[in-house]
């Protein structure tokens, strides 16, 4: 980790000694440039903390516009807002990629999972919701015997078991993680490939338990796929809480489970990235680039997954705008589109790139919601990570007073194609403690958004931009 002159360290030296430390290093051409630094990203601060209006933007486009499934008119209404948006806010030019995107239909009927255990438990309701990708039931659903599994690989295990039986995934998430997004990714395969895996073992169905720390009774949507080879069976996920229960029930005897899900895929429909840009006076063939994903599922709002990492890029854009300062490099933001179920945007984005030889010399994306912002987290190949974070280490005291580490280890879904193109990849690292509670549920919506912790998200990225910006890498 690379933190630099952390607050509690500070609060301990006394005013008058760090002044000494700091003029035994800095020649005073470097202190100037320092102070300079440190009073620009205070003034950045301030105009993000009373100016910006990522609020409002959020506001919009989760309660005009709602939910933005690919493919959806949902979508489309928010890239056209987006386009218009960030035209007003006189970016240079604002354009739109085209790709085709999956269009995947949840149905007219909700689905529904009922339980038959144990006299003592008798028939139980359970709180369910569609895998993004889920296939449906016959019309009258379907009935098996459930087969509760951990892994993968114990499926595969005892795959003859699993021919005529609903397979139940049911190996949660690692409290034990400090960092959640770790724990999500040691659970979330079961979800994505899990019910292609108990289709192809001939299952008549999939449930899987939802990805969070949280015993509670939300479910969780998320995407699953199945290969070309593979029909799709009826994939649902249960809430943690729901989880437990089943697992009881099993525990106790044998459990036949009834589900009905009316989901289903059409072909292929046309969408679009929304890219805008203000063009670098000094070098403006070095791209920076800022972004966040405009589509969502299709509950809740999509609020912290992902309007506020839109709106935040966009406001980064905004506020040097509103304070005049003329960028020296090219600032590029991109609302990328199918990140939640195909990637396509971010893919699109990459080979656009490429063919058109951009020089992308960093990529910023926030992904991981809107909550107080800890700092950045950074990724590239090998010979890139080592050199550019060192030399981006070597600005990022004047952050010390924002309590904001830099450290290996991140970047987005989105950006993560321009790797192979030696760009230097960044997440915005935000307290993430409570961000699955959310993810892909009901609850996320516009009221689980503060507006301040939204706005210092947005700072610090206005922040990094800056740095970047003035010295490169």
């Amino acid at each position: 980790m690379l933190l630099k002159n952390s607050t509690s360290y500070m609060k301990s030296v006394p005013v008058a000694i760090l002044a000494l430390l700091f003029s035994a290093f800095l020649t005073p051409a470097n202190a100037q440039t320092n102070e300079e630094d440190a009073f620009m990203i205070k003034a950045l601060y301030d105009q993000v903390l009373t100016e910006s209006k990522a609020y409002d933007w959020l506001r919009y486009l989760t309660k005009n516009i709602g939910p933005r499934l690919s493919g959806t008119p949902q979508a489309a209404a928010a890239v056209e807002y987006t386009r218009q948006m960030m035209d007003s806010i006189g970016m240079d030019s604002v354009w739109l990629q085209e790709m085709k995107v999956p269009r995947w239909i949840r149905g007219d009927r909700e689905e529904r999972v009922r339980a038959y255990g144990p006299r003592r438990f008798g028939a139980v309701e359970l709180s369910t919701i569609a895998l993004g990708g889920s296939g449906s039931t016959p019309a009258g659903g379907a009935e098996a015997e459930v087969m509760e599994v951990f892994s993968l690989q114990e499926l595969d295990e005892r795959a003859e078991e699993a021919k005529g039986k609903i397979v139940f995934f049911n190996r949660p998430m690692d409290p034990r993680e400090i960092n959640v997004f770790r724990a999500y990714g040691g659970a979330v395969d079961q979800r994505g490939a899990g019910p292609a895996r108990a289709a192809k073992y001939g299952a008549v169905g999939a449930i899987v338990r939802s990805m969070t720390t949280e015993i509670d009774d939300v479910p969780h949507s998320g995407s699953t796929s199945f290969p070309d080879d593979i029909e799709p069976i009826a994939a649902l996920a249960i809430s943690t809480l729901d989880a437990e229960l089943l697992h009881d029930m099993i525990a106790a005897g044998p459990v036949n489970v009834w589900m009905f899900s009316d989901c289903f895929t059409m072909p292929d429909v046309t969408s679009y990235n929304v890219v805008g840009e203000i063009r670098g006076s000094e070098f403006p063939d070095e791209i920076i680039l800022v972004g966040g994903h405009l589509d969502s599922w299709d509950v809740g709002e999509g609020a912290h997954d992902d309007g506020t990492g839109c709106v935040q890029s966009i406001s980064v854009v905004h506020t040097f705008k509103q304070m005049g300062y003329r960028l020296k490099r090219t600032l590029r933001c991109v609302m990328f589109m199918n990140e939640e179920n195909g990637l396509r945007g971010g893919r699109t984005y990459a080979r656009i790139a490429k063919e058109e030889g951009l020089n992308h010399i960093a990529a910023i994306e926030s992904d991981a919601g809107g909550f107080t912002p800890r700092g950045f987290g950074c990724t590239g190949t090998e010979n890139i990570l080592t050199d550019k974070l060192r030399s981006l280490s070597q600005r990022w005291d004047v952050m010390s007073s924002y309590d904001l580490f830099l450290e290996p280890g991140g970047g987005g879904a989105d950006i993560s194609p321009l790797k192979d193109q030696d760009v230097f990849l960044i997440g915005l690292r935000p307290d993430t403690q409570r961000y699955f509670d959310y993810h892909h549920t009901d609850r996320d919506r516009l009221e689980a958004v503060h507006p301040r912790e939204l706005k210092m998200g947005a700072a610090a990225m206005t922040a990094l931009v800056y740095l970047l910006d003035k010295y490169g890498l």
